[in-house]
C-alpha cells in the first residue's frame, strides 16, 4: 500500500472532488421480431447549432474480422455526418461492442470527456441506434452546463432505444 505525507492527503481529497463524474445510461428494449441484431449506438454532446463537442460512446460489431464492422457505422447517419466519419476506429475510451438487451452504464472516463473544460452554456446529448433489417431512432436530451451544478437529463425512446439517462456530477 502506498502511503502519503499527511499535508498531500486535503491536496489528493480536493483533487478527486473536482474531477466530476459524467454517466450515460442507454436501455436496449426487447423487441419480438423475426430476425433480431443487435443495434450499433452512438451517442454524442453537441451544441443547439448541431456542432459535436464530444463523442460519448460508439457501439459495433468490433470482434468481427478485418475489422468489417466498420463498414456498416455508416448507417448510425447522424453521427456519420457530425463526426463519425472523420475518426478513426476504434477509439480508445468511447468505442466498444454491441451490447445485448437490458440497461448499460457507461462511466465515460475524463480523457474521453472532462465536464471541467467543458465551456458554460446549453448541449444537447444525442443518442442514435441502427439495427440490421430494423429501424432507426434518435434522441436528444437538452441541458444547461454552468460548470457548477449537477446536470440529470433523461428521455424515453419508443422503438430502438428505451430509456436514456445522462448525468454530470461536478
Amino acid at each position: 500500500m502506498k502511503r502519503f505525507p499527511l499535508a498531500i492527503l486535503p491536496l489528493l481529497a480536493a483533487s478527486a472532488a473536482f474531477a466530476g463524474e459524467v454517466k450515460l445510461t442507454i436501455e436496449i428494449p426487447r423487441l419480438e421480431v423475426a430476425e433480431y441484431h443487435r443495434p450499433y449506438v452512438a451517442a454524442w454532446i453537441q451544441t443547439p447549432d448541431g456542432n459535436v463537442t464530444k463523442n460519448l460512446a460508439v457501439w459495433y460489431a468490433t470482434e468481427m474480422k478485418d475489422a468489417e464492422g466498420e463498414k456498416w457505422l455508416k448507417d448510425i447517419r447522424q453521427w456519420w455526418r457530425k463526426s463519425g466519419r472523420s475518426l478513426k476506429m476504434p477509439v480508445d475510451g468511447v468505442s466498444g461492442p454491441t451490447k445485448p438487451v437490458g440497461s448499460h452504464t457507461v462511466s465515460v472516463p475524463v480523457k474521453v470527456f472532462d465536464p471541467a473544460a467543458l465551456p458554460a452554456g446549453d448541449y444537447e446529448v444525442v443518442v442514435e441506434a441502427a439495427r440490421e433489417v430494423g429501424g432507426r431512432e434518435m434522441l436528444r436530451l437538452p441541458f444547461k452546463w454552468d460548470g457548477h451544478a449537477a446536470v440529470d437529463a433523461s428521455t424515453q425512446g419508443k422503438t430502438e432505444l428505451g430509456k436514456i439517462q445522462f448525468t454530470i456530477t461536478p
